[in-house]
């Protein structure tokens, strides 16, 4: 990852943990990492492996798409999995690749 992405990843969660009313203390406890470093990923100084961003999309209840690239933010993932139960069984697979093609436009187009 360059720079830039650390920096941008960093500030949307920061941006996420104060809209959730998260402390530094409690989001760094629900990924299992220190609030200083957490500290330094959201100002963009440290990077981070896929576990801690895992961790960190888990405890924000989002998605590591959203944090790394600003697209495919959800409130919950039970929100999902409900939209997704309204429609019948053999259509979920269609709906899931449009949404998925619907990402990758929005992150390919920026």
């Amino acid at each position: 990852m360059t720079q830039e992405l650390y920096v941008q990843a960093g500030s949307r969660i920061r941006e996420l943990r104060e809209k959730r009313g998260y402390s530094r203390e409690l989001l760094a406890e629900k990924a299992d990492i220190s609030s200083k470093f957490l500290y330094e990923i959201e100002v963009g100084t440290k990077g981070f492996s896929a576990r801690t961003l895992s961790m960190l999309a888990d405890g924000l209840s989002t998605s590591c798409d959203y944090i790394l690239y600003g697209v495919a933010e959800y409130e919950s993932k039970e929100e999902i999995d409900y939209i997704l139960q309204q429609f019948p069984d053999e259509k979920t697979t269609e709906i899931i690749k449009i949404l998925n093609a619907i990402c990758q436009l929005a992150i390919f187009s920026t």
